[in-house]
């Protein structure tokens, strides 16, 4: 790589373990770490129970795993035990990297202080980062936006045209529990990838199952229930009747207890037993690393291996690396889900990218599984979760931001999104991992992302300070409350707020619809073709009625920006049930699709059916189309006994 970038200000700080001279370099160019916070709040860090260096030295291997994922340069015969054999390299290989510790190893558990985030985001930006790539966060109850350090930091980082890139959260599949729902940054949901480790369970007579784990060597003993060693037959080292498996093969079930793998395995090694064969309803179980030979597989083959005799011998053949598994990508279990528990009319999460079984650097210092014992020593590990997907994204908005160095933080997100895709390898929708159900915006946001498409993506929906600080006018905030996120300069609301599905964002929610309602929406056009034309195509959420006007979009070089708006109609009686559809602009090459998420509410009112003016087919020229619109929807929300928002 070249000399470091004459604007770099940042720098590698010395601390334990942790010599700038040796591990810094014109890759690694910064690595600060921020204590005054947690020491503030918790004191001395207590190093009896969980290891940790007081410097910005990975002791967990999470922020390595990550950072290789981002930018990591290329790397020839990257494999865990030979499985999944290849060339590794991250989203942006050329990409520099500076590091900011601001999470610390307490009692087995990653804790950050508010402080020291904060300190972490701010010093960043002055020291002249482009991106920020942020695998952390809390599910709900989240904090407010003006109490949110991440929050605040990342809309700092926006102010002065810096990406921010962070993970949803692994407290799936549950609705409402996605984090980092702020709508100035983009946050990433996790996937799974067509590749696989099948795993053979092959038996005396030549029959066999097909499982899935990270198994690297034969192993044989007798097939063993649960039940035999434990009470209830439920896998955990609570209820071990003290009766050994010792060489015996366990038959485990997640729904005994119910119980999960890690604590399967606890009870396993406690037995003595040789290996775990975990039974769980999922379709398609995630090989995670561990110390324990394990091996899942579906209800359906445990049930059959359940009526065979405790005698039965039984064959573990070592794991495949196998490619083209479908239906993939499917949505992570763990992966959190949306609406935002703090603002529902905007779409979190964004995207959704690979979080699932991810090969990617480890320190060799630190074990590749959770177990205490575990003194293996590895240079690459699989890892799963949103913090796995959201470097996946921050690699490829380093990309764009190469690529595009004047787009603006929202218009990165927007090229994202647009073009993201939401059909697997077979051509069907995304699925949901486990019901195999089809995903919608709250599982995947506009969709898995697409890096070369968004390269080019015909239009995008910008958006400058002042558009988010008039959204958290609009949310309720103080003026107090929004200078505590913006800083300098003062910031007044004004008089008349807008409702908040107005914020220029690349997918359009309504968490209410009682009445029709119209949404505008501006796009520039970013093609190589000054002069063009998009043609809008829809589809309807169930229940509601939509109208794009215009439905046709001429762009040239004096006229890049074009505003249109939506108008939604319900058409059902419903509450609380929302529905799903898009609307796409495309001039033949470029498909800029938006998700259209509506939650119709008109339980108990009367929805108007028959439109008393069809202002769309009128060919007259209206000086102020918006002044129209809201005032149609009043004479429609007035005769059908629906108040509008304005």
């Amino acid at each position: 790589m070249g000399p470091v970038p004459k604007h770099w200000k940042g720098k590698c700080v010395p601390g334990e373990e942790f010599n700038p001279k040796k591990v810094c370099n014109r890759k690694l160019i910064g690595a600060k770490y921020y204590l005054t916070g947690y020491e503030r709040r918790f004191g001395k860090i207590n190093r009896t129970r969980t290891p940790e260096y007081v410097s910005a030295r990975d002791v967990i291997g999470h922020g390595t795993h990550t950072a290789s994922t981002a930018v990591g340069s290329r790397a020839k015969d990257a494999s865990y035990s030979g499985l999944a054999r290849g060339t590794a390299r991250g989203g942006a290989p050329r990409a520099r990297l500076a590091v900011y510790k601001v999470c610390w190893n307490s009692n087995f558990g990653g804790t950050c202080t508010e402080e020291d985030t904060l300190a972490a985001f701010d010093e960043a930006l002055h020291d002249g980062v482009h991106v920020i790539s942020a695998s952390f966060g809390k599910g709900p109850p989240l904090r407010q936006f003006f109490a949110s350090s991440s929050d605040i930091g990342s809309f700092h980082a926006m102010q002065l045209g810096v990406s921010v890139v962070f993970s949803a959260g692994n407290n799936g599949p549950d609705p409402s529990l996605v984090g980092n729902v702020n709508p100035w940054s983009i946050c990433v949901a996790a996937s799974t990838v067509d590749r696989s480790f099948p795993s053979k369970i092959l038996l005396e007579d030549g029959s066999f199952f097909m499982g899935e784990g990270l198994i690297t060597n034969h192993i044989t003993g007798n097939l063993s229930r649960a039940r035999n060693h434990f009470f209830g037959g439920i896998c955990s080292t609570s209820n071990w009747k003290n009766v050994s498996a010792s060489g015996n093969i366990l038959l485990c079930f997640s729904t005994d207890g119910p119980v999960s793998s890690i604590e399967a395995e606890f009870a396993a090694r406690e037995a003595k037993a040789a290996a775990v064969i975990f039974v769980e309803p999922l379709t398609r179980p995630i090989a995670a690393v561990s110390i324990f030979p394990i091996i899942r597989i579906d209800i359906i083959q445990g049930m059959k291996l359940l009526v065979l005799p405790s005698s039965t011998k039984v064959q573990i053949l070592p794991s495949k690396t196998a490619f083209k598994r479908s239906p993939a990508p499917m949505v992570a279990d763990f992966s959190s889900r949306g609406p935002s528990s703090i603002s529902p009319d905007f779409l979190k999460p964004d995207i959704t990218a690979p979080g699932v079984n991810i090969l990617a650097a480890w320190p060799p210092y630190v074990p590749p599984s959770m177990f205490p014992d575990d003194e293996r020593q590895v240079h690459w590990n699989f890892q799963s979760g949103t913090s796995m997907s959201c470097p996946h994204v921050s690699g490829i908005v380093a990309l764009l931001k190469s690529a595009h160095p004047n787009w603006s933080p929202a218009a990165i997100r927007s090229a994202l999104m647009t073009t993201a895709y939401t059909k697997d390898i077979n051509g069907d929708y995304i699925s949901v991992e486990a019901t195999t159900k089809p995903s919608n915006p709250f599982d995947v946001g506009a969709g898995h992302i697409n890096p070369v498409q968004a390269f080019d993506p015909g239009l995008v929906y910008d958006m400058t300070t002042r558009d988010y600080v008039l959204f958290l006018c609009n949310i309720g905030y103080s003026e107090e409350q929004i200078q505590a996120i913006v800083g300098c300069p003062p910031t007044t609301c004004p008089d008349r707020t807008e409702p908040n599905w107005n914020i220029n964002y690349p997918s359009i929610t309504v968490s209410s619809l009682t009445c029709t309602t119209t949404i505008k929406r501006t796009v520039r056009n970013v093609g190589h073709m000054k002069t063009a034309v998009y043609f809008a195509s829809i589809v309807s959420p169930n229940g509601v009625e939509v109208v794009v006007w215009p439905r046709i979009l001429m762009f040239t070089p004096f006229k890049e920006e074009i505003t249109y708006f939506v108008t939604l109609k319900p058409v059902k009686m419903s509450e609380g049930r929302y529905d799903f559809g898009w609307i796409t602009w495309s001039d033949g090459f470029h498909q800029v699709r938006s998700p259209l998420v509506v939650e119709v509410n008109t339980t108990g009112v009367v929805v108007l059916t028959v439109w008393p003016i069809d202002f769309f087919s009128l060919n007259v020229v209206v000086l102020d189309m918006l002044q129209f619109v809201f005032w149609y929807e009043r004479m429609l929300c007035a005769l059908s006994t629906i108040c509008l928002f304005v």
